[in-house]
C-alpha cells in the first residue's frame, strides 16, 4: 500500500469547547463576559409567599460558579413585597387576639410591603452569598431617577467598581418609595416593573446577555397549561407576537409572561440577547452559557437565522438527494470501495474517536445522566473495531441495488422487470448512541440513499467526529453531502416540512418522540419504539437452558433495546420450585426485581410503577400467569410489539406463542438479545421498526429499499389493447 492509498488520519482539535461547533442560535455565548439573572417573584417564593430556599440557594451557588469563572454577573430580584407581605401576616396574626382573627382581615398597602420585604431578602442573599465566600450589594432603584443623566453615569462607574473587586451587585425596584401608583398597574415611565429593570439595566451597563428567569420553562405558544402549548425555541418577532396568546399574569408578581416578552424585545432590539428559561433547575444559566438549547432566546437577528435554517435545511436535503444519485450512478465495486475506505479511516482514526467520546463521556457523568445512557453512549477499541468490521461485512454482500426480483413478458417482445431501487433521502434521528451513527450512514450508502442525521445532544462531540470521518472517505465524484449532520434540535421542524425532497423519517426513541415527529410531517415515519421485551417461561420449560437464555437476555447488555425487561412466569413453578431457582439467577447477579400485581403479593417485592417500563438496566418486571394464553394476553396488552420469547419443551404451546404474539420478532427457546441486524445476517440496522407497513423488526439494507419497473419493449404500442397479443409470461430472472 503506498502512502496516497492508506487510511486518512483527519485532523480534529479535541480541545475546542463545547460551542466551537454551535449552530448560530447559541453563537452568542461565546463572547459574554457581563450578564444579568434577573429572578422573578415566582420563582423567590413558594406558592404559600414563604421564600423558596431551595431555588434561592441553588441561584447563588450558581452565580458563585460563574463569579469564580471570570463572568461579571449583575442580578436583578423581585420578591420583596411578597416576602414583606408574608412577613407582615404573620406579625399581625401573632398580635391579635381570637377576636380580631374572627373579623375580616384588611391587605397590606404595597409600600409597606416593600419596605419590610427588602430587608429581609437582602438579609437572604447576602447570608447565601457569604456561606459561599462571594461579598453582594444592594442597588436600590426607582423610575425616577434614570432621568437624571449624572446618576446614570455614577450608577455605571459604581457597578463597573463593584464588579471590578468581585462583588454581585443586587438590584431591587424600591417600591417603597416608588412614585408609581398601587396595585402596581402603572406601566409609564422609563421602567414599570423589574421586568423592564432588568432589560434597562442591560443596555445601560452594556451586558453580553439577559437570562429571565420564570416558573415555567420558556415562552410558549398559549399558557403551558393548554395541551396544544408548544414552547417557542427562538423568538421572531414578525411571526410570534400575533400569534402568542398570554395568561394569567404571575401569581405573586405584577408582571408575567407578558412584562418578560415585553422587556426582552426591548432588550434585543438594543442589540443584547436574552433568554426566558425556568428559575426551578439548578443549573440553568450555566447551562444556557455552555450553549444548550433551553428556554427562549430572542435576538435581534432571530429572522435571519429562521430564514436560513428554513433554507439551509432544504439545501441540505437537496444535496443529499443529488449525492445520491451520484452514488446509485457508481459501479457495484466503486460503491464497496467507499464502504472499505470508511472502515480503514475508523481504525486510523480510533484514537482522536476516542478522545472526543470520551469528552462527552466526562460531561454526562457530570450532568448527572443515568448509567443506561452513559453506557449507551460510551465507545471502546473493541465498538471500534466492531464497527468496522460490520461495515466491511456490508461491503461484501450482494449488491442490493438494481437487483432483479421479477421478469414478466407482457407480449412478444415486451419485458417487464421489477427491480429493486433507493427510497432517495433518509432522516434519521437517534439516541445518545454514536455507533448508531456508523451503522446507519454504512446502510444508507450500500443502499444507495442520501442520509440526514440527527443524534442525541450527549454524543455531540463524537458524532462530529464520526461524521468527518465517514464523509472524508466518500470520493468527490460522489460528494461528502451524501450524508448531512443536523447538530440543533431547532433544524428538525425545517426538515420535517420537506416532504417534496425527504423520502423517509426513522425516528430511534421513545414512544413520545415518535408520536411526536408524526404529528409534524406528511413524510412516512418508520418508527422504533420502546423495546419492553419479554420471557415467558412455560411449565415444560428446561430450567437450566432457562438460567442460560435469562442472564444473556438481561446482563449481556442490560441498555439495549432488545434485553429482557419482562419476565413471565406460569404459575406452576411457584410450587414446584423451579421459579426460586430463576430468581435467584438474577438476584445472584444484582438484577433489581418488580412484581406486578400478582408477583409482589406472592413474592413480597416491591410493585413495578407500570407493565410497560424499559429499565435498561439491571432491573426488570416479573409476573406470574396461569398459561401460555394468559402470557400472550399480557404481552399483547403490555409489551411494544419489538421482541418476545417463550421457553418450553411443549412444540405445541410454543407454536401458539409464535403465531398469536403480535412482535416483529418471536422467538423460541432462543435470548432476545438475538433480534439484531447484524446478528441477522444484515450487515447492520438502521433501527427496529414495530411499524407494520414497509418494514417490520431489524430494518437492513432491504428495508431501506423500494421497488421500481422497468420496461424493454420494441416500439409497441397500446392502441386500445387492439395490437397487443398479451401473454403475462413469468421468466426467469437473468
Amino acid at each position: 500500500m503506498t502512502l496516497s492509498d492508506s487510511p486518512r488520519c483527519i485532523p480534529f482539535d479535541a480541545s475546542r469547547s463545547i460551542v466551537d461547533s454551535m449552530d448560530p442560535t447559541r453563537e452568542f455565548v461565546k463572547n459574554v463576559k457581563r450578564l444579568i439573572v434577573k429572578v422573578g417573584t415566582a420563582v423567590v417564593t413558594r406558592a404559600d409567599g414563604r421564600l423558596a430556599l431551595g431555588r434561592l440557594g441553588a441561584l447563588c451557588e450558581q452565580l458563585k460558579e460563574l463569579n469564580s469563572r471570570g463572568y461579571e454577573v449583575i442580578l436583578v430580584t423581585s420578591g420583596a413585597v411578597g416576602v414583606g407581605r408574608q412577613r407582615l401576616r404573620y406579625r399581625k396574626v401573632a398580635n391579635s387576639s381570637f377576636a380580631d382573627l374572627q373579623s375580616p382581615q384588611d391587605e397590606f398597602g404595597g409600600k409597606a410591603c416593600a419596605a419590610v420585604g427588602q430587608s429581609s431578602l437582602m438579609a437572604l442573599y447576602d447570608t447565601m452569598f457569604s456561606q459561599l465566600d462571594v461579598t453582594s450589594s444592594q442597588l436600590l432603584v426607582t423610575d425616577s431617577v434614570f432621568r437624571d443623566e449624572g446618576f446614570r453615569k455614577q450608577l455605571s462607574d459604581t457597578v463597573n467598581s463593584l464588579l471590578g473587586l468581585r462583588v454581585i451587585p443586587i438590584f431591587n425596584e424600591n417600591d417603597a418609595v416608588s412614585t408609581k401608583k398601587a396595585p402596581y398597574q402603572d406601566s409609564s415611565g422609563i421602567f414599570w416593573d423589574n421586568d423592564s429593570l432588568a432589560g434597562l439595566l442591560a443596555s445601560e451597563l452594556k451586558a453580553d446577555l439577559l437570562v429571565m428567569l420564570s416558573d415555567v420553562e420558556g415562552l410558549y405558544s398559549c399558557p403551558p397549561s393548554d395541551p396544544k402549548s408548544k414552547l417557542i425555541h427562538t423568538y421572531i418577532k414578525m411571526k410570534h407576537q400575533e400569534e402568542i396568546t398570554f395568561g394569567d399574569k404571575s401569581r405573586l408578581g405584577r408582571g408575567g409572561m407578558t412584562a418578560k416578552v415585553e422587556a426582552a424585545v426591548c432588550a434585543a432590539d438594543a442589540g443584547i440577547p436574552v433568554v426566558i428559561t425556568s428559575g426551578y433547575a439548578t443549573d440553568n444559566i450555566i447551562k444556557v452559557l455552555q450553549g444548550e438549547h433551553l428556554g427562549t432566546l430572542f435576538h435581534k437577528d432571530a429572522h435571519l437565522w429562521t430564514l436560513a435554517r428554513e433554507v439551509g435545511a432544504r439545501t441540505m436535503a437537496a444535496a443529499a438527494r443529488e449525492c445520491s444519485r451520484q452514488l446509485q450512478a457508481q459501479q457495484p465495486q466503486e460503491r464497496r470501495k467507499i464502504l472499505l475506505d470508511i472502515a480503514d479511516a475508523l481504525e486510523a482514526n480510533e484514537s482522536m474517536i476516542l478522545v472526543e467520546n470520551e469528552a462527552d463521556v466526562s460531561a454526562a457523568q457530570l450532568a448527572g445522566y443515568e448509567k443506561s445512557l452513559i453506557s449507551r453512549l460510551a465507545l471502546t477499541p473493541r465498538k471500534i473495531y466492531s464497527l468496522a468490521k460490520s461495515v466491511r461485512k456490508l461491503a461484501e454482500m450482494e449488491e442490493p441495488i438494481a437487483r432483479v426480483l421479477s421478469r414478466t413478458e407482457l407480449a412478444d417482445g415486451l419485458i417487464l422487470e421489477k427491480t429493486t431501487s433507493p427510497l432517495g433521502v433518509l432522516l434519521v434521528v437517534f439516541e445518545s448512541r454514536p455507533d448508531a451513527l456508523v451503522q446507519i450512514a454504512s446502510l444508507a450508502i450500500r443502499s444507495g440513499n442520501g442520509l440526514l442525521l440527527k443524534g442525541g445532544k450527549e454524543a455531540k462531540r463524537s458524532n462530529v467526529a464520526l461524521h468527518k470521518v465517514i464523509t472524508s472517505a466518500i470520493p468527490g465524484s460522489v460528494g461528502s453531502k451524501l450524508i448531512g449532520l443536523v447538530t440543533s434540535r431547532e433544524e428538525i421542524p425545517d426538515l420535517l416540512k420537506l416532504d417534496d425532497v425527504i423520502d423517509l423519517v426513522i425516528p430511534r426513541g421513545s414512544n413520545k418522540l415518535i408520536s411526536k415527529i408524526k404529528s409534524s410531517t406528511k413524510i412516512p415515519v418508520l418508527g422504533h419504539a420502546d423495546g419492553v421485551c419479554h420471557i415467558y417461561v412455560d411449565k415444560s420449560a428446561n430450567i437450566d437452558m432457562t438460567k442460560h437464555i435469562l442472564h444473556d437476555a438481561k446482563l449481556d447488555y442490560p441498555a439495549a433495546c432488545n434485553a429482557m425487561e419482562t419476565l413471565l412466569v406460569h404459575k406452576d413453578l411457584l410450587s414446584e420450585g423451579g421459579l426460586d431457582e430463576l430468581l435467584l439467577e438474577l438476584q445472584l447477579e444484582a438484577v433489581t426485581l418488580y412484581g406486578g400485581p400478582r408477583a409482589s403479593n406472592l413474592l413480597n417485592i416491591a410493585e413495578a410503577s407500570s407493565l410497560h417500563h424499559e429499565y435498561s438496566s439491571k432491573a426488570c418486571t416479573i409476573e406470574i400467569v396461569d398459561d401460555v394464553f394468559a402470557a400472550i394476553d399480557h404481552i399483547n396488552q403490555h409489551g411494544s410489539a419489538h421482541t418476545d420469547c417463550i421457553i418450553t419443551e411443549d412444540i405445541e404451546v410454543a407454536e401458539a406463542f409464535l403465531r398469536q404474539v403480535d412482535s416483529a420478532a418471536v422467538f423460541h427457546n432462543a435470548s432476545t438479545r438475538f433480534c439484531d441486524g447484524a446478528r441477522f445476517g444484515l450487515g447492520a440496522e438502521v433501527g427496529i421498526s414495530t411499524s407494520r407497513i414497509h418494514a417490520r423488526g431489524p430494518v437492513g439494507v432491504e428495508g431501506l429499499l423500494t421497488t421500481r419497473w422497468i420496461l424493454r419493449g420494441c416500439g409497441q404500442v397500446v392502441d386500445g389493447d387492439k395490437g397487443v397479443s398479451y401473454t403475462h409470461k413469468v421468466l426467469k430472472q437473468s
